[in-house]
């Protein structure tokens, strides 16, 4: 057993995640061509509803898509998709008029190099911090977009991912994988699993198709959890202690008219409870709450949800709209990897919508399985342990970033007391919020390659909410303000220049649909 050669992959569901892990297993191994090694087959039920409520991504999704070969220009028009450029917090400090920030997908100017913190705290603290370390945000407020005309695709004058229709955009990657990688796709209900003597999935036992056997299993059934959580058992490491979102209510939001802006970031706004998301595709706006359900039953969050549509839209044509309800439970397997079965998506766990780690989180999965593609099951089981050790620091990593949104709230709501209640805060996240009072966050506080929340991104949520860092900087060259203040000058004439030269989200949109984008 121990010789026996890794081929036949077979992928179980697909949505997003599914078809995101088939298209890039696909592309990797080049699974189109005859001399390929590796087979992909990716089996979903026609009855199983997809949870798509329009979904935002990170940048990395443009490689994502680049190395699956689908065109930028393809992808715009048929996804709905916009340019998301970062998260705007609004009133997660106080609910005051004033209240919001942005967290960037750029990282400071001068980052690594200077002490932008202290610059900042001496010469412009009368500004909001990312407003003073980096452009971007002044080019979300703008609504412009991260890139011009003339921009080839995928390439772009500020870092950007996207905001999606997630429904069409799993129609597109299928299509894709099907017609263009070599990935074989079965209609059909998986009503069993056959096991070997070693415990290992031999075969899924399908209702049209009999036996359909594999050697690498890829569970993405999302909450379900089919082959890792309800075959193989591994258990649910449950989040709820920590973060309290569990439930949410999702709507279509109708422009009011054809050029109505297109926000360029996901608008995260606090409510008593939980947090209402807004983001803009082409045609219409995804708007939802997710909120607790220990402290707010289902009407309550629908009202919540419909006042804050009808700011925009009035409450007539907002009271008109239907609402979806979503259950979820914030948590993610002990393990992701077991035996001959690996999970991607939300059959691997879930926390809540914000910072939008999902999509992210499968796109590193998928890419790190086919990247370190098991040839035998002896490599297999080295493979899967390094796997599992590397996911399981992910997901804390998400834990705590997600968490640091909450515990420097001064809301005073019970949602929110309870939120920032030391004993639902872990060791770590304490400890570091001490010693960020007395230096910045700095990629020394991780050390593990590939972190999905680096350190610059905790300076823009630590300081935008307020923190204080003590500001008596050290001799250092590093540490000496004027040392950064070059950076922040040359911030400064980068923001006019792109000011002047960049289009509103729409303009730009609107040009790649009826031109598109220059091919790489």
């Amino acid at each position: 057993m121990s010789n026996r050669s890794i081929k036949n992959i077979v992928i179980v569901g697909g949505g997003s995640a599914g078809w995101l892990t088939a298209g890039i297993i696909a592309a990797e191994h080049q699974c189109g061509l005859q001399q390929s090694k590796v087979n992909v087959t990716l089996i979903e039920s026609p009855d199983v509803n997809i949870i798509g409520v329009g979904e935002g991504t990170w940048p990395s999704m443009r490689n994502s898509l680049q190395r699956m070969g689908i065109s930028e220009t393809e992808f715009i028009r048929h996804c709905g998709a916009a340019f998301k450029q970062g998260s705007k917090f609004v009133g997660w400090k106080n609910g005051t008029d004033n209240d919001f920030y942005y967290h960037p997908f750029v990282i400071p100017s001068g980052y690594g190099k200077a002490n932008q913190y202290s610059a900042w705290k001496t010469y412009a603290s009368e500004h909001p911090f990312a407003d003073v370390v980096c452009a971007q945000s002044h080019i979300c407020q703008a609504g412009l977009a991260p890139k011009q005309n003339a921009t080839p695709e995928y390439a772009g004058v500020l870092n950007y991912g996207y905001h999606l229709d997630a429904g069409k955009f799993g129609q597109l990657i299928q299509q894709h994988c099907v017609a263009k990688l070599g990935v074989r796709h079965i209609q059909d209900h998986v009503e069993g699993v056959i096991s070997q003597d070693n415990g290992d999935i031999k075969a899924l036992q399908t209702r049209q198709n009999g036996e359909l056997a594999g050697d690498l299993f890829i569970d993405c059934t999302g909450a379900r959890s089919l082959l890792l959580g309800q075959h193989f058992n591994v258990p649910f490491i449950d989040k709820s202690d920590v973060l309290f979102n569990n439930s949410a209510m999702a709507l279509h939001v109708p422009y009011t008219n054809d050029d109505e802006p297109i926000v360029s970031a996901t608008v995260s706004t606090a409510q008593e409870a939980g947090w209402v998301w807004d983001i803009g595709l082409q045609d219409r706006r995804g708007v939802g709450y997710t909120y607790s359900s220990k402290h707010a039953d289902d009407e309550q969050a629908q009202r919540t949800l419909k006042a804050y549509v009808a700011q925009s839209i009035g409450p007539e044509r907002a009271n008109a709209l239907e609402a979806r309800k979503i259950n979820f439970e914030p948590g993610h397997r002990s393990h992701f990897w077991h035996k001959n079965c690996v999970a991607v998506g939300l059959s691997a766990g879930f926390l809540e919508p914000l910072e939008a780690s999902a999509l992210a989180l499968v796109e590193l999965s998928a890419t790190a399985i086919a990247e370190n593609m098991p040839v035998t099951t002896e490599h297999m089981h080295i493979i899967r342990d390094n796997f599992n050790q590397r996911f399981l620091l992910h997901w804390e990593n998400i834990v705590e970033f997600l968490k640091l949104h909450y515990v420097l709230s001064e809301r005073n709501e019970p949602y929110w007391q309870q939120m920032r209640a030391p004993e639902s805060i872990s060791p770590r996240l304490k400890a570091l919020l001490t010693q960020w009072r007395f230096q910045p966050p700095n990629r020394s506080d991780f050390v593990q390659n590939e972190i999905m929340f680096p350190s610059a991104s905790y300076q823009y949520v630590l300081y935008g909410m307020g923190f204080e860092t003590l500001n008596d900087v050290s001799s250092r060259e590093f540490d000496t303000p004027q040392s950064a203040v070059k950076h922040l000058q040359e911030n400064q004439q980068h923001v006019r220049k792109l000011m002047a030269g960049l289009k509103s989200n729409r303009q730009l949109l609107e040009h790649v649909k009826h031109y598109g984008f220059q091919k790489v």
